[in-house]
């Protein structure tokens, strides 16, 4: 697949909830997947697909998800970025946040290969 093809495939899934999916489909096994800060004890960066996904589940175990978009993608031969933008709730501490993060992919044989997050206002 070309860096557009995946890139759509992405925000395809991501805009059903379908992260999971996403991941089985269009990771590569050795991805690089770096957030903007440390989060309740998860590491900042996480490799490997088993990483990211146990990263990803917890993710999705705590918080409540009340909306989320995500933008169509901005696309270059190797890479391409998604804004997305949340309103959740963290349910350990019930504080509800509402924001925007940009995510930017590098992609290798068709496969993503390292993703990393920028947050608005961080």
């Amino acid at each position: 697949m070309t860096t557009a093809e995946v890139a759509k495939k992405l925000v395809e899934h991501c805009r059903k909830g379908d992260f999971e999916g996403a991941m089985k489909a269009l990771y590569a096994p050795n991805i690089v997947s770096v957030e903007p800060m440390e989060m309740q004890g998860m590491p900042r960066t996480t490799e490997g697909i088993d990483g990211v996904t146990k990263k990803t589940k917890w993710w999705v175990d705590n918080h409540t998800v009340h909306s989320m978009a995500a933008s169509d993608p901005f696309v270059s031969p190797e890479k391409f970025a998604v804004q997305f933008d949340m309103d959740v709730t963290n349910k350990p501490s019930g504080k509800r946040m509402k924001g925007s993060e940009i995510a930017i992919y590098t992609v290798k044989n068709g496969k993503i290969v390292h993703e990393e997050f920028l947050m608005k206002g961080q």
